[in-house]
């Protein structure tokens, strides 16, 4: 997507969701203004957008409903959707008495400035409309509804076929399908499979499809399936292709699979009685709905957001201004920075936002023993602090009371966390998820214990953010974020999922400031939805369970 080309990640591991989604908001507003003499307001909605500084630009504006002090807007908005992006939203009602386009000349009956954040984990958003100098617009209200545009439906297939064509000399055939959807400029690849090796006679790992992928939600759309001999060196032979479409893969069945002959024309055309080059049978084509992020936040997931920061003594005197905890003239470090950009996106999903904020690797009163999980506010019974404000204030006042130490110790911090996690997983919900955001400035002490911590944290609702201020080399933390391979304990234990995104701060120096929060939190949505499909928990509010097929429900 166009902002992850933009700020360019660390990197962005293929499992990274894609960070748009289509949003549709609807309005409507109840007790506005009356400004005409004789008959009631004309309103009309105008949204504007702004995503950095102070540059608002218009996305679109309802019809103009005549007469009406309680308009339903008819007209919907159609917004791309970040996760990783505070949107600004600001939408102004005007009184419309002339056919100009320029609102100036029209009476102004109120606005609300919101982001889309707020407006997506509200599901329904009520606020009172405003004037100009911030004073109500007499009793007027906007509400303000939202839903995801998409077809989320997917298609579980479970596959195997018999008797392929053998393509290789020494050994057997090492056959993969590839299917395609028929598109206007031709054959399009929608998946592939895994290689089988050795097998002519294969059964695939279940895998899925996204139905839009697939045939773009058509029962009677042409898919093509080849079947393919895999060769290391990318010449795969082809074994055979057939056509088919959802209508007929739908009849399958483990009792009564769908089979069809895969043909190769150019050995049809030289053999005299030949019949197929094998059977490909489809013994389950189920079309499920997948849950998104998006259902998830609407209905009712919150995201609970816990900082980390890194008091070690590699920092450097916070008195001095060498020091990564030297806070400048104009009030900030890095620290600040990174809890600020990643804190204000998060802060929309997070109902009561009160936030938990620890420090680890310093000394603290009154003892002065080395603590690697203590509250910045020094309450271990109460370490909230409210919003991203708080968290900041708890950070400045706690700094000039301890003495910076070591080592750098995450284990304990990331096990804190997750035993708030596994507390929440007890309620077989989709209610509650974790996001730990730990600022480091360097190399871990506790590396054995921190791979174990995270290995297990990957069985529960948590992901890990973890921002390398400084210029340590961050060779380690690489290692910690599992893209280019699954992280595993020091006992071998892999990870079932990645739940860790690495990103030094250096990176986004001379960025514009919300490119820190887009790349960190770009991954955190499909976290989210991978986490509680592996669960099969549904959105809290939903009646519908996760990947039921259409048509059927669970007895």
């Amino acid at each position: 997507s166009l902002y992850c080309i933009m700020f360019p990640c660390q990197k962005l591991s293929p499992m990274a969701t894609p960070c748009v989604t289509k949003v549709e908001l609807t309005v409507s507003c109840e007790n506005l203004l009356d400004m005409d003499v004789g008959s009631k307001s004309d309103p009309l909605c105008v949204l504007l957008m702004n995503t950095s500084g102070n540059q608002w630009f218009e996305v679109d504006r309802t019809e103009r409903v005549k007469n009406c002090l309680n308009p339903k807007f008819a007209k919907k908005f159609i917004v791309d959707y970040y996760f990783e992006l505070v949107q600004k939203l600001r939408f102004s009602i005007y009184d419309i008495d002339n056919k100009t386009i320029d609102l100036n000349d029209d009476d102004f009956l109120g606005e609300l400035e919101c982001s889309l954040g707020q407006v997506v984990s509200s599901s329904k958003l009520t606020r009172p409309l405003v004037l100009k100098n911030k004073k109500p617009a007499g009793k007027g209200t906007i509400t303000i509804s939202a839903e995801e545009i998409k077809d989320n439906r997917v298609v579980n297939f479970e596959v195997e076929a018999r008797k392929l064509d053998n393509k290789d000399f020494f050994g057997k055939s090492d056959p993969y399908l590839e299917f395609y959807r028929q598109t206007e400029t031709g054959w399009q690849l929608a998946h592939r499979t895994e290689v089988v090796k050795n097998n002519l006679n294969p059964c695939w790992r279940p895998f899925k499809i996204s139905l839009q992928s697939l045939c773009g939600g058509n029962m009677e759309k042409p898919i093509k399936v080849e079947c393919y001999d895999y060769d290391s060196d990318g010449s795969h032979d082809l074994i055979g292709i057939f056509e088919t479409n959802m209508k007929r893969l739908q009849e399958a069945s483990r009792t009564s699979p769908a089979e069809f002959e895969c043909i190769n024309s150019k050995k049809k055309q030289k053999k005299k009685h030949y019949k197929n080059s094998g059977v490909v049978s489809v013994k389950v084509c189920q079309i499920v709905r997948e849950y998104t992020f998006l259902d998830y936040i609407m209905g009712g997931c919150q995201i609970n957001f816990t900082v980390g920061v890194d008091f070690t003594g590699s920092n450097g005197d916070p008195k001095s201004p060498d020091s990564l905890h030297y806070i400048s003239p104009q009030g900030v470090n890095e620290y600040l920075s990174a809890i600020w950009s990643v804190g204000l996106v998060v802060q929309d999903y997070d109902s009561d936002k009160m936030f938990p904020a620890f420090g680890f690797g310093a000394q603290i009163p009154p003892n002065w023993q080395v603590s690697h999980e203590f509250p910045l506010n020094f309450n271990p019974s109460n370490p909230y602090c409210a919003g991203v404000e708080g968290v900041v204030q708890a950070y400045r006042l706690c700094l000039p009371q301890v003495k910076l130490y070591g080592p750098t110790n995450f284990a304990p911090i990331i096990n804190h966390m997750a035993r708030f996690a596994q507390q929440a997983l007890q309620d077989n919900k989709a209610s509650q998820y974790y996001v730990l955001l730990i600022i480091t400035d360097g190399v871990i002490t506790d590396m054995d214990q921190t791979r174990a911590a995270i290995v297990a944290a990957s069985r529960l609702p948590m992901s890990i953010i973890i921002v390398g201020v400084g210029k340590a080399d961050f060779t380690d933390m690489e290692i910690l974020d599992g893209d280019d391979g699954r992280l595993k304990s020091i006992t071998g234990e892999p990870a079932i999922r990645d739940i860790v995104q690495f990103v030094p701060f250096r990176k986004f120096q001379n960025s514009p400031k919300e490119a820190l929060a887009q790349c960190v939190l770009a991954e955190v949505p499909g976290q989210v939805v991978t986490f509680f499909n592996m669960m099969k928990f549904p959105p809290p509010n939903s009646n519908t369970p996760v990947a039921v097929p259409e048509g059927k429900t669970k007895n």
